[in-house]
C-alpha cells in the first residue's frame, strides 16, 4: 500500500473522528460563529472610520482567523497531546503506518475544516450581515488559507512540546492564543489598539495573518489581494514550528 494511500485512510480515519466528537464540532465549528454573532450584536453595524468599512465587515476575516487558528494550532495541540499520554501515539508508532501519512492525516483534516469554516462564516456574513464575497482577491484567500493552514499546523505540533499533560493541553493553548487575539486586532477593531500594542502583535503570526486575510477581504482592495511580506512573516513562523516539531516532538507519554 503506498504513503498517499495510507494518508488517505489516516485523513478519512481523522475526519470521523472529529464530526463524531461533539466537543470538538463546537469549540472549533460552533465557537467562532457564536463570537461573530456576539461581535455583531455589540457592535451592530457601526462604521470605522480609519478603516472606511463597517464592522460587520471587519469581523468576517477576523473571524475567519479565529476559526482557522482553532481548527490548526488549538486543535492539533489540544487533541495530540491528550492522544500522547493516552498511549495512542506510542501504538500508532508501533505500527507499520507510516508516521508522515498520520501527520498528514491530522494536517489534511486541520485544513478541510479550515476550508468549510472559510465558506460558512463567509455565507453567515452574506447572509445574515450583507458584508459582501470576495471576487476579485479569490487568489489572495486561497494563498492566505494555504499559508496560514501550514505554518499554524506547525505550530500545533511544536506547541505538543512544552504541554506536559492532557490536563495541561486546554489550558496552555488557550494562553497562548487568546492574549494574541485581543491585541491583533481579532475580538477588538484595530482602530481601538494603541500602536504599542500593535508593534508587540507585529511580532506574532496571527497578526499578520488576520492582516493577510483583512487585506483579501477589504472591498478597497485591488488586484489578487495578496500580502506576501505579512505571508513571510506567518510561513517563517510556521518553519520554526515545523523545526521544533520535528527536534522534540514525542510519540510516547512524558510520565
Amino acid at each position: 500500500m503506498s504513503a498517499a494511500t495510507l494518508a488517505l485512510h489516516q485523513f478519512r480515519y481523522d475526519q470521523k473522528v472529529f464530526w463524531r466528537n461533539p466537543a470538538s464540532v463546537f469549540f472549533t465549528v460552533m465557537f467562532p460563529v457564536i463570537f461573530m454573532v456576539i461581535f455583531n450584536l455589540i457592535f451592530g453595524n457601526d462604521y470605522i472610520e480609519e478603516l472606511s468599512l463597517n464592522t460587520s465587515t471587519y469581523y468576517v476575516p477576523a473571524i475567519i482567523t479565529l476559526a482557522v487558528v482553532g481548527a490548526t494550532t488549538q486543535s492539533l495541540a489540544i487533541n495530540l497531546t491528550q492522544d500522547r499520554e493516552a498511549g495512542l501515539l506510542k501504538r500508532v508508532r508501533g505500527t507499520p503506518l507510516p508516521p508522515t501519512a498520520f501527520v498528514a492525516g491530522r494536517v489534511g483534516n486541520s485544513l478541510v475544516v479550515s476550508v468549510l469554516m472559510v465558506v460558512l462564516v463567509a455565507v453567515l456574513g452574506r447572509v445574515a450581515y450583507g458584508v459582501g464575497l470576495p471576487t476579485e482577491t479569490i487568489p489572495g484567500i486561497l494563498v492566505t488559507l494555504a499559508v496560514g493552514a501550514f505554518a499554524f499546523s506547525c505550530l500545533g505540533f511544536a506547541l505538543t512540546t512544552v504541554i506536559p499533560s492532557a490536563d495541561a493541553a486546554p489550558a496552555v493553548t488557550n494562553a497562548a492564543v487568546l492574549p494574541l487575539y485581543f491585541i491583533s486586532g481579532v475580538f477588538i477593531p484595530e482602530s481601538e489598539i494603541p500602536q504599542g500594542v500593535l508593534h508587540v502583535a507585529d511580532l506574532f503570526p496571527i497578526r499578520h495573518f488576520f492582516e493577510a486575510f483583512f487585506t483579501a477581504w477589504d472591498p478597497a482592495t485591488s488586484g489578487a489581494g495578496i500580502e506576501w511580506g505579512d505571508l513571510a512573516i506567518v510561513a517563517g513562523w510556521g518553519l520554526a514550528g515545523l523545526a521544533i516539531a520535528l527536534w522534540r516532538f514525542r510519540w510516547e507519554p512524558r510520565r
